[in-house]
């Protein structure tokens, strides 16, 4: 089936869906008028976005991009050009010297354009990861015993760890907000229990990398604010998904992760620079103290950072050319990549709860296009063995949602199976992913 007839058979479900949640009473009637306006969403072209994906010719559904994307052709001519020009460590006199130094410029840029940063707030690394622990060290030089932070059940544990581990060096306390295991909600009520005067940091994600759930994060920092606390917002699940602004979200430092959105393996985060200037890492004796240099350790790899700014500017053209300023492009693009995976997602989703001994976790409000599930009989790695043979990628286990699957029960029984859409799946990986889950029987 052809990708326009498949967009038309998924708008039409999109349709039914919503007009038998009203008569359900789950959605307000309100909420139809969602259809007419997604429908310049249907102006995704998603043959034509999959096409700029080399890999995606093997024959394989990825719908493993969870845990990282595939990259278009931009990227690699971006990293393979910077390769091919004369190219020198930045901070020299000689043109390639210079050139590393207008790429790192441009890297700034572009990531502050995606989250809605400015370029002087935005710090670069080897991943995220590296970046909360630089992070963690940095914040945690102030705290004191009695001072507590928060963090959240819900969160990879990239954004939960570094933290407990700050607190435990600095003598700090630990306060937990809890996921419902049911839903996989976040309920923003508890954190007026949690938090208090001596609270210091709130750790939330911005989207769960398992059950997807976006929770109210804008309602979680303002009161962090208002208690006087830091707030650090894992986007790194989030970003790939939608439109991001960290302003919008109350995120005082934004996280997020190139390789999640078809970008190189770099990380970055956003603050403001007049924050930064107040915290002061460790570094060599002869690094730079300026911001944002002085949380960047070691000589960073260049290329990669001309691909992460390919990386952007191809997310900003995934609806076409568009028009504005890549930042206006890309809230377009991205809103226009929201609503073709959630119509695509609402497929899938469907599908999996229709297929005998298929249990699914959560069922947020709001969410990534993101599915978590078991199937009777199999071990999680017994499903994605599975699939695997059939071509299709899925990740299983815990997938480093540490204290979620713990909440859940399934941590320390295999986990359960995630698979993921990005907005260069089609409904054939998705009727592939169906297809082989119901060879399993239940």
């Amino acid at each position: 089936m052809r990708a326009d007839v498949y967009a038309y058979v998924d708008a039409a479900a999109d349709v039914f869906a919503v007009a038998f949640a009203v008569l359900r009473g789950e959605v307000r009637c309100g909420a139809v008028r969602g259809i007419s306006e997604r429908k310049t969403a249907m102006t995704f072209d998603v043959a034509s976005v999959r096409a700029l994906y080399p890999a995606l010719h093997d024959g394989t559904a990825y719908l493993d991009g969870a845990a990282g994307t595939q990259v278009p052709t931009a990227v690699i001519d971006a990293i393979t050009e910077a390769y091919r020009t004369g190219i020198g460590n930045a901070g020299g006199a000689f043109a390639a010297s210079r050139y590393a130094g207008e790429i790192v410029d441009e890297c700034r840029r572009a990531v502050a354009d995606l989250v809605g940063g400015v370029p002087e707030g935005i710090v670069l690394g080897q991943n995220t990861t590296s970046l909360v622990y630089r992070f963690s060290q940095a914040l945690s030089a102030a705290w004191r015993p009695g001072d507590e932070i928060v963090v959240s059940r819900l969160d990879h544990d990239a954004n939960i760890r570094p933290w407990v581990q700050a607190a435990d060096r600095a003598g700090a306390t630990v306060r937990w907000a809890e996921a419902d295991p049911a839903t996989g909600e976040l309920p923003v009520e508890q954190y007026d229990t949690l938090l208090g005067e001596r609270t210091r940091l709130v750790a939330v994600t911005a989207a769960s990398n398992i059950l997807g759930t976006r929770p109210d994060v804008a309602a979680i920092t303002a009161k962090a604010h208002a208690a006087g606390a830091l707030t650090y917002v894992d986007g790194v699940h989030a970003t790939p998904h939608g439109p991001a602004d960290a302003t919008a979200l109350g995120a005082d430092f934004y996280a997020t992760s190139a390789y999640k959105w078809s970008g190189p393996h770099i990380g970055a985060v956003a603050a403001d620079p007049a924050l930064l200037e107040t915290l002061h890492p460790d570094q060599l004796a002869c690094s730079p103290r300026t911001v944002p240099l002085r949380f960047e350790t070691g000589t960073p790899p260049f290329a990669d950072f001309a691909g992460v700014a390919a990386a952007v500017d191809h997310l900003a053209g995934l609806a076409g050319p568009g028009t504005g300023s890549r930042r206006e492009r890309l809230l377009a693009s991205m809103s226009a990549v929201e609503s073709y995976e959630s119509r695509l997602f609402a497929v899938m989703l469907r599908g999996l709860e229709e297929l005998p001994g298929v249990t699914l976790y959560g069922k947020p409000a709001r969410r990534t296009a993101t599915a978590y599930f078991r199937v009777a009989g199999h071990t999680p790695a017994e499903v994605a063995e599975h699939l695997a043979a059939r071509r299709v990628n899925v990740w299983s286990g815990h997938c480093y949602a540490w204290e979620l699957a713990g909440a859940l029960g399934l941590r320390d029984t295999g986990g359960a199976v995630r698979a993921g859409l990005v907005h260069y799946n089609d409904r054939s990986d998705v009727d592939r992913l169906l297809s082989a889950v119901a060879e399993l029987g239940g």
